[in-house]
């Protein structure tokens, strides 16, 4: 199998690509942000389908709103309900919950050349906060300064611009599984048309100090993506500072980390 590129929010993420008959693996319907990729997940988010055969190639949404078919998949349903594809490939799916799902126990079923696969099950709770990072073997989180770089270490990720962020700067986080957003908007578009903010607002900790969070909109930009604007909190310095969101009773568990001076 030979790896490809795919693009998530701007960076890489390599996975292979091959062909045989859709299987979604056991506890194979996760969180698409976070290191460790939760198996809850919420309403609006973006969650990932491991398994194989779940598509005969790579193929990436190139429009908005997102279709609910890309490459040769009919559709991936959730308690029958089509999901918007992001981008559909032999061993993984991602795609956005849509926004009527109920919480509880949720099955999902891809649908390809006329074949479905058997369901898996993904318990889907009111918020499921995870934030997005970089996957390149650290926990770097996609975070950037108000300048566009990386809240991250100086030269530390070739070909990107980065440095740290100190205590009053103001960066950008971005995350899913943040909940309802007022106005609703539709599944498969994102935010561009106006700004919609989290009916909750989340607690940010970074360094487990409160940080003030002074937004938390849906993306303009990205699908099923939250965007944090958060003043960086004094007292706290490092190259690998924890970052953590807490919403409507739930914790982020997978950690990433962003760089203070």
């Amino acid at each position: 199998m030979r790896p490809r590129p795919v693009p998530i929010l701007g960076f890489m993420l390599l996975i292979s690509v091959a062909a045989s008959a859709q299987t979604i693996q056991a506890n194979g319907v996760v969180n698409a942000a976070g290191s460790g990729h939760s198996t809850i997940v919420a309403p609006g988010s973006l969650i990932s389908i491991f398994g194989s055969g779940l598509a005969g190639g790579l193929s990436t949404a190139n429009s908005i709103p997102i279709s609910t078919t890309l490459g040769d998949v009919d559709s991936v349903t959730i308690n029958g309900t089509a999901a918007p594809l992001v981008f559909v490939s032999d061993s993984q799916i991602n795609a956005q919950m849509p926004w009527g799902i109920d919480p509880g126990q949720a099955n999902v079923v891809v649908n390809r050349a006329g074949t479905a696969s058997a369901p898996m099950t993904v318990q889907v709770n009111p918020f499921a906060p995870a934030l997005f990072g970089l996957n390149l073997g650290t926990l770097q989180a996609i975070a950037t300064n108000a300048d566009g770089s990386l809240t991250a270490p100086a030269s530390s990720i070739p070909g990107i611009a980065a440095h740290p962020a100190t205590a009053g700067d103001t960066i950008v986080l971005f995350a899913t599984g943040l909940g309802p957003v007022s106005p609703a908007v539709t599944d498969g578009a994102n935010s561009l048309d106006t700004t919609r903010t989290t009916t909750t607002t989340p607690a940010v900790l970074i360094g487990g100090a409160q940080a003030s969070v002074s937004s938390s909109v849906l993306s303009p930009q990205f699908v099923g993506v939250y965007q944090l604007n958060v003043v960086v909190p004094g007292g706290v310095t490092g190259n690998g500072v924890g970052v953590q969101i807490q919403i409507g009773g739930a914790n982020s568990v997978d950690p990433v980390t962003i760089a203070l001076q």
